[in-house]
């Protein structure tokens, strides 16, 4: 089976769809929750079910240190060895490799850099990333990219841009390489749109990918690295004018509520982002009023769940008051439950903003949501 979208609503650059994989449609908007390391975190693929998970992520630097990616290989892969049955994206690294800058150097070779687990030198090609990507045997796999901080001047944004777009072509002729082999993953490639903040770079870039082939998806990626949330949004306006409208478009690494619901308006269509465990792990909801912060001593005698209405197995069961107790406690189930909340949050409203496109009340329903989130911040 291929892989294929269809655009199945639209409300002004907002879309509903549906995008087909060998595993499984995925209706989109969508949230992916980030299982780094073949999973996420607190969480098992039973939870990850129960709040009606459609697709996950696991990234291909971490795999690759531990457990290894031929481990993982001769263990039937990816989906066998983290007990998912679904659809998974993985990550190539090149966030993981920007986010060690005092550890790497680039040249137009591929990445050289010291782990982080050990300090041994390792090296990252567009080539290896491919092999490391198909040993995972991931359904959606994503081209090694340049990944740069997001307010980077004009010249250094055009140059990491431009080395990607190179590194694409290498990963495009591995891919096909490695999938001739009888016995290769049914995978697909996406490739990833740079350019920084910089609108005639987005759209160079963007143009320079649709002009490479055949793609089952864009990924928009050095966004959300550091620029202001405004430039964001532009950036998201320009790529949605700028890229095939037939296939689905995924913002790499952001979570946040109001950037879910902003980025749908801005023609998104997948998201990730290791915030909702991460903020789970600290202590912190998200909830339509803003985030809350269960540390705080107001909620020490609250009986309310941390989300009137929420379906969660948190909300379902517990109060706000015992989850500060966990919490303050350092008792590990108040940041699984929090963690839990927090993913089936992103996951919940994203169902809703489908739901809101399909009926044509999208606008009304995100303005209104936005204000009512932004107003009642704890």
């Amino acid at each position: 089976m291929t892989f294929s979208f269809d655009v199945q609503h639209t409300e002004g650059r907002a879309r509903a769809g549906l995008f087909r994989t060998p595993r499984g449609a995925v209706e989109t908007p969508v949230f992916m929750p980030v299982g780094t390391l073949a999973s996420v975190k607190a969480l098992d693929p039973d939870d990850l079910r129960a709040m009606h998970a459609q697709i996950i992520l696991a990234n291909a630097y971490h795999l690759h240190l531990r457990p290894g990616d031929d481990i993982v290989r001769r263990l039937g892969g990816v989906h066998r060895f983290a007990a998912w049955d679904g659809p998974i994206l993985t990550d190539s690294g090149g966030f993981q490799v920007f986010s060690l800058a005092s550890l790497n150097s680039v040249s137009e070779d591929g990445v050289s850099f010291k782990s982080h687990i050990d300090g041994s030198p390792r090296h990252f090609t567009p080539e290896s990333v491919m092999r490391i990507e198909t040993n995972l045997g991931a359904d959606v796999i994503m081209q090694f990219d340049h990944v740069i901080p997001g307010q980077s001047e004009h010249a250094a944004s055009k140059d990491a841009s431009e080395r990607s777009l190179r590194w694409l072509a290498r990963c495009r002729a591995e891919f096909d390489r490695l999938h001739a082999a009888e016995g290769a993953p049914v995978q697909t490639l996406f490739p990833i749109v740079q350019g920084g903040i910089h609108a005639d770079l987005r759209r160079e870039a963007a143009r320079a990918i649709a002009g490479a082939g055949a793609w089952d998806g864009f990924a928009i990626g050095g966004l959300s690295v550091g620029e202001e949330k405004p430039a964001m949004y532009e950036m998201l306006e320009v790529c949605d004018d700028a890229i095939p409208r037939d296939r689905p478009r995924y913002l790499m690494g952001v979570g946040f509520p109001e950037d879910l619901v902003e980025g749908v308006a801005r023609g998104v269509d997948l998201f990730d982002c290791v915030a909702p465990t991460r903020m789970g792990r600290n202590g912190a909801a998200f909830t339509s009023d803003g985030r809350l912060n269960l540390r705080n001593a107001r909620f020490r005698e609250d009986a309310g769940p941390l989300e009137e209405g929420c379906a969660c197995a948190a909300c379902r069961r517990f109060s706000r008051a015992y989850i500060r107790h966990l919490v303050t406690a350092d008792e590990i189930l108040g940041l699984r439950l929090l963690s839990l909340h927090n993913v089936h949050f992103l996951i919940a409203l994203m169902r809703r903003a489908r739901e809101a496109i399909r009926a044509g009340t999208f606008d009304g329903w995100s303005r209104d949501w936005l204000l009512r989130y932004h107003s009642k911040a704890d």
